[in-house]
């Protein structure tokens, strides 16, 4: 019966999320809620101005809506606090996302939040949602060793860690929205590992989420991959990123989250390294033709489908690498 729920919430959701998009992509192009172009960016992406963007709204909707639904029908059986704490932690993080959007279409700002805001924003949500897990003991800051069987309490130093870990994949997740069907498809790959791993440990509150996400992100994809018809905007990007950092949370090992989300952490790095080459040559040198890395690859002459294509490829290598690590501690 579990695994035919996880089934029902897959359908269910990518259902749902499917008729969203059908109604509202014709909707949003009619009012014009679309992207704006950066100056910065790769002239060819000019094409994609006025694409519709805030598409996280939906997949998001469907997703919590089909979860919701089969929580009052008691496919979640007692799934215990962690499972309203996550919740509500990916909702925060969606939540500040869709600020974000709001100030780019209608306040006509089109960065968006300052960083400064959004930073205070997503230190207050990820300070809340660490003291909510400490508050019911379902933190441990002792971590394991891989392949040596040994342990290491990190102590304060832990929610320190995890909590800059947690920051820094969110807002690396938004980096990876630059290119069509990338950031989908990263977040469903992720998606799939930790429903195997839910299913694997009977974690049915993470198994059933990811699988009801799952859905909702493959009804996005269907019209977020080359060429995009909508965009998922920081809406889905700062949601994705915090459900991989609740889905590692889960599961005891959140450092693995950088494994997991190799492709946030590279995307990352490319951008701070850039930066920081950047300022510190006096504006004269670039380590990357254009930075976060997906543009340098399209400077490069790589098509958008074979960037995502190589993405996508190594989300899977490291996934299954991640997984060797967690099972063989």
């Amino acid at each position: 019966m579990s695994f035919t729920n996880a089934i029902i919430a897959f359908v269910a959701s990518f259902l749902v999320a499917l008729v969203l998009y059908k109604i509202f992509i014709p909707v949003f192009r009619k009012i014009k809620l679309g992207q704006k172009i950066l100056e910065i960016g790769p002239n060819w992406h000019k094409c994609k101005e006025g694409t519709p963007t805030m598409g996280g709204l939906f997949f998001i909707t469907s997703a919590l809506l089909i979860i919701f639904v089969l929580y009052i029908a008691g496919a979640f059986g007692r799934p215990g606090i962690f499972f309203p704490i996550n919740l509500c932690f990916v909702t925060l993080n969606a939540l500040i996302g869709f600020v974000d959007d709001y100030v780019k279409l209608f306040k006509k700002r089109n960065k968006g939040l300052r960083g400064r805001q959004k930073l205070l924003f997503q230190f207050l949500v990820t300070g809340g949602y660490l003291a909510s897990l400490k508050a019911f003991d379902l933190i441990n800051t002792v971590i394991d060793i891989p392949f040596t069987g040994k342990t290491l309490d990190l102590g304060v130093f832990y929610y320190i860690i995890v909590a800059l870990v947690i920051i820094y994949i969110i807002n690396t997740a938004n980096l990876t929205d630059g290119l069509d069907g990338l950031a989908g498809s990263v977040a469903f790959v992720i998606a799939a590992l930790f429903f195997i791993i839910g299913w694997r440990d009977g974690l049915k509150d993470l198994y059933l989420t990811e699988a009801a996400l799952g859905g909702s992100l493959a009804a996005f994809l269907v019209f977020n991959f080359y060429p995009a018809k909508i965009i998922m905007g920081d809406t889905g990007s700062l949601f994705l990123g915090a459900m991989l950092a609740a889905s590692a949370m889960r599961i005891g090992s959140p450092l693995l989250m950088l494994l997991i989300g190799i492709i946030y952490v590279v995307e990352g790095l490319s951008d701070i390294i850039q930066v920081s080459v950047y300022k510190l040559s006096g504006r004269k040198k670039r380590v990357f033709k254009m930075a976060p890395i997906h543009h340098h690859f399209e400077l490069c002459g790589m098509s958008e489908v074979a960037i995502v294509a190589l993405f996508l490829s190594v989300t899977v290598a490291f996934s299954a690498l991640a997984y060797f690590i967690l099972y063989s501690i």
